[in-house]
């Protein structure tokens, strides 16, 4: 049954702690494994082109992973210069791993819509950005991707369903976007709008979600240098599968929150409600922030399984970031920052 979510407000009197117990990585009840759904479908896909009759150098030529991106009129913005600030304590996920393990509903429920994500008209590509602003003007992605320097990220990638992978982005921190458009002081939200093309897309024409894809962050989170506009993965364009032209990456937070193929960026003084929080709000909220310790409704937070290697490995608050930002929270109560 859904509920109507209570709004939030980033004053809050309530202190906000912490308390991390993680068993051992060989210590595992049956209740933190990824639920059971979801492994087995990562099984089924990771066998299809793991160990079944194609190879991953065919799949990856099949979806356009790893292919040359010649007519992209932005690829030689490629690759960008890596910013030695941002480092992992695993190795970065494969291309061809994650490049057919997505989540995008507009073109499909199956964890490999890489094929159906090719479906995706990524030139001419516009977004607006409006709302409480200096002044809104709608710009070009080819204008916008070489206004903003570009340089390359690794991060960490956390799903709400209990998987995890790593990618080294390439694209230009969101706040300075957010100085680009020039919000005015009654801005305390900024609003994400994806596409809305069922001709395209046929997961549009799916009537239970409410389409087009919405999602947002305060003001304070989109200002944090953490909060990431990508524009390419692995020294080129970034593809399909994974939001081109234009997505957001928030590496604090499940990935519901990063946002794909960016259409619209509004400044907005009321809370926006995202796509999956429409759908139900006591599975995804708005926060989202990555918790061990608070449990989705229907399976454990506290372990995560890597997506290559299908190592189980204990979450970690903020997915790892919590040093960065956790201050973004301070007085808030912790039970509220996953719902």
């Amino acid at each position: 049954m859904l509920a109507a979510m209570p709004g939030h407000s980033l004053q809050r009197n309530v202190p906000m702690t912490f308390s991390i117990h993680r068993r051992p990585s060989w210590a595992i009840s049956e209740n933190q494994a990824t639920p059971e759904g979801v492994y087995l479908d990562r099984r089924r896909i990771l066998q299809g082109f793991g160990l079944g009759m194609l190879t991953a150098a065919t799949l990856a030529a099949s979806a356009g992973v790893g292919r040359a991106q010649d007519a992209d009129p932005t690829a030689d913005l490629y690759p960008a210069k890596k910013n030695e600030a941002y480092k992992l304590d695993r190795p970065v996920t494969p291309e061809e791993i994650n490049g057919h393990y997505n989540n995008f509903y507009e073109f499909g429920t199956a964890k490999d819509i890489a094929a159906n994500a090719q479906n995706l008209v990524i030139r001419p590509w516009e977004i607006e950005i409006g709302g409480l602003v200096e002044t809104p003007f709608t710009i070009a992605f080819d204008d916008l991707v070489r206004k903003i320097p570009l340089e390359t990220r690794l991060y960490r990638h956390r799903c709400v369903e209990a998987w995890s992978m790593t990618v080294p982005w390439a694209g230009f921190p969101l706040k300075s976007l957010v100085a680009l458009a020039k919000p005015q002081a009654s801005a305390k939200f900024v609003r994400f709008e994806t596409f809305l093309d069922p001709e395209m897309a046929d997961g549009q024409n799916d009537f239970l979600y409410p389409w087009p894809y919405i999602e947002g962050v305060t003001i304070e989170e989109a200002g944090h240098d953490l909060a990431f506009i990508v524009t390419g993965a692995y020294d080129k364009p970034v593809a399909k599968q994974h939001g081109a032209p234009l997505r957001l990456h928030l590496p604090w937070k499940y990935g519901f929150k990063s946002i794909k193929s960016i259409r619209k960026i509004s400044f907005v003084e009321e809370r926006p409600i995202g796509l999956w929080e429409a759908l139900q709000p006591s599975e995804y909220g708005f926060w989202a922030n990555v918790n061990p310790e608070v449990p989705h409704p229907r399976w454990s937070q506290a372990m995560e399984r890597v997506l290559d290697t299908g190592e189980l490995v204990p979450t970690q608050l903020f997915n790892g970031y919590a040093a960065e930002v956790a201050g973004l929270y301070t007085g808030m109560d912790p039970a509220t920052l996953y719902m």
